[in-house]
């Protein structure tokens, strides 16, 4: 898999991977992990971990006292430090998971999503792979002025059957999809 991009080396980049779901065994951090090992030689990916430590956004909470709160600082400065951002989310009621919601409130108005090249994945069970949920996270990506490249989304349907044994991924007709995702964000963080 990795030599398929290997021809595109990156030296010293960061690729942060946040996963929407909170649950222990994922398939949303199983795809994270994926990609994670499919990215040119000289990108690091780190998965952020604190989506379930985040206070409820306030308005009235934002601002430098945001700051004085460990974890969104810790948040803002994962970001700051990123030069991509890959996001993996399921779909719950035909919508984004409200703690991956909260956390893009956090960023809002600190504007660390700003021309940031973003990948967003949706994974479902259900045949359409999570699309509604795909398509409301892109809207508000966007309105917060993320760089999404044209290849970098993507929704996969019938997750539950993608992995095999130990978490790989067995599914041919995805991986070459993530492989095209993977190479469209690469792209894009050379060209930032």
């Amino acid at each position: 898999m990795k030599r398929l991009v290997k021809h595109m080396e990156h030296q010293g980049h960061i690729v942060l991977g946040i996963s929407g779901s909170l649950r222990k065994e994922s398939s949303n951090k199983m795809l994270l992990s994926s990609i994670g090992g499919m990215l040119p030689a000289g990108i690091e990916f780190r998965t952020y971990q604190g989506l379930a430590t985040l206070p409820h956004f306030s308005p009235d909470l934002d601002g430098d006292e945001a700051e004085s709160h460990e974890a969104v600082r810790e948040w803002r400065e994962e970001l700051r430090a990123a030069d991509a951002v890959v996001i993996c989310t399921p779909e719950y009621a035909r919508g984004v998971p409200g703690s991956l919601k909260n956390a893009l409130d956090w960023v809002v108005s600190s504007g660390e999503f700003i021309n940031m090249p973003t990948a967003v994945i949706s994974a479902s069970p259900h045949p359409d792979g999570g699309a509604t949920a795909q398509q409301s996270l892109i809207m508000t990506l966007k309105m917060m002025s993320a760089a999404i490249p044209d290849e970098a989304t993507l929704a996969v349907p019938f997750v539950s059957k993608m992995f095999g044994p130990h978490g790989r991924m067995k599914d041919i007709k995805n991986l070459s999809s993530i492989l095209t995702l993977v190479q469209a964000l690469s792209q894009a963080i050379s060209t930032r």
